[in-house]
């Protein structure tokens, strides 16, 4: 139907008018009231860009595991790291700082920042050995390491599940049949 323009609404219309279809009950009730229509963008649209964007972009090349570490979650109400500093830098030159030592001043509150989540977890630790229970999971996460944590029940999966066992077992056997038919010979099964 690339032949066809416009929404569901008036392909619908053009192919009970050419009786390619029966009319749908729900079409006269859209006649009666149709779906509001949005004006299109004429030529290209724009990027919304925010003022501190800048100071995001040189947060992410001065420390780009940042973007794995500290990822963005959206249903978090803290923001990203990144953006903090950003509106820290923002605020601090709008009272007059300098950018170079906005950007110092913020450089050291993210990095004082990790390093006292560093040891607030290192205390928990040694206060779970000292009491000689297991430490407790880590509050502060890495991104990296929770996508880990979600796939590995999966990758230890595959060891295990008696389908793609099956699908390895497969595989071999038509692998040894290729070098057999290719070098003429015979391959020991481990």
């Amino acid at each position: 139907m690339s032949f066809m323009r416009g929404d569901l609404f008036c392909r619908t219309r053009k192919l009970v008018k050419g009786l390619a279809q029966t009319e749908p009950l729900w079409l006269k009730a859209m006649e009666l009231a149709p779906p509001a229509t949005f004006p299109r963008p004429e030529g290209k649209i724009k990027t919304i860009t925010l003022p501190e964007d800048f100071y995001i972009k040189k947060f992410y090349k001065k420390y780009p595991d940042s973007k794995y570490y500290d990822a963005i979650k959206i249903s978090a109400f803290d923001p990203p790291p990144s953006r903090v500093y950003a509106s820290r830098v923002l605020e601090l030159t709008e009272q007059g700082v300098t950018e170079a030592q906005a950007m110092a001043v913020a450089d050291r509150e993210y990095r004082a920042e990790v390093t006292s989540r560093k040891q607030a977890y290192a205390r928990l630790k040694q206060i779970a050995r000292l009491q000689g229970k297991k430490p407790p999971p880590n509050p502060y996460p890495s991104a990296v390491r929770e996508i880990q944590a979600e796939e590995r029940k999966y990758v230890r999966d595959r060891f295990f599940d008696p389908k793609i066992r099956k699908i390895v077992e497969q595989q071999k056997a038509d692998y040894y049949e290729l070098r057999r038919q290719m070098g003429g010979g015979t391959i020991n099964d481990n």
